[in-house]
């Protein structure tokens, strides 16, 4: 995991299709390129200091980590022009701080396993190559589940966990562009959204 450094920090804010998350992105990266940390709730935090100490404010539902952002997904009945600014000063402040994002280490790469068969190599390296850096995008992830029967499954992460438009995004694109890419997948389905 890489460590932030005490350095001057540029933090900027970006919408994404979730109204209720929005992407707190820095100019040094937090995560390694293609690792992300979604946490769901506060207890699934205990690696994140940061993570841990966004959770205290009331209005937090979710934080998601990855490259160079922080995704925050508020409660619905809070309105972003009323929390954004408090989030993104913490989050400023926190990694001028130079404290650790995460605290992870990894032994092997934790997106590729060499028992993998050549069609789960194959999908896992289309989600990576192709998929992943347009879902970084909009402030989420997307992370390869399992492979049975044609059906590959994923988890959304981040601010497409719970995204109106994220079923959209699964059968119109991820889908159709396996399909196209690999006849042996027949399907996508996402797992728990």
């Amino acid at each position: 995991m890489l460590k932030a450094q005490a350095r001057p920090v540029h933090l900027y804010m970006e919408a994404n299709p979730n109204p209720n998350s929005l992407k707190f992105v820095a100019n040094f990266m937090l995560a390694e390129d293609g690792v992300s940390f979604d946490y769901p709730d506060a207890e699934s935090a205990e690696n994140s200091p940061l993570a841990q100490e966004l959770f205290n404010f009331a209005a937090v539902r979710r934080v998601f980590v990855a490259s160079n952002f922080v995704t925050v997904t508020k409660s619905e009945d809070v309105e972003w022009s009323e929390v954004q600014n408090i989030f993104r000063d913490h989050i400023k402040a926190y990694l001028e701080s130079g404290q650790p994002v995460v605290k992870a280490s990894f032994d092997k790469d934790p997106l590729f396993d060499e028992n993998d068969s050549e069609v789960v190599k194959k999908i896992k390296g289309i989600l990576d190559e192709y998929i992943r850096p347009a879902v970084e995008q909009d402030g989420g992830a997307i992370v390869f589940h399992s492979f049975h029967d044609g059906v590959v499954k994923v988890l959304l992460q981040g601010s497409c966990s719970g995204c109106p438009s994220s079923t959209v995004t699964l059968k119109a694109g991820i889908q159709n562009l396996l399909t196209r890419m690999l006849p042996e997948v027949k399907e996508v389905e996402a797992e728990g959204i």
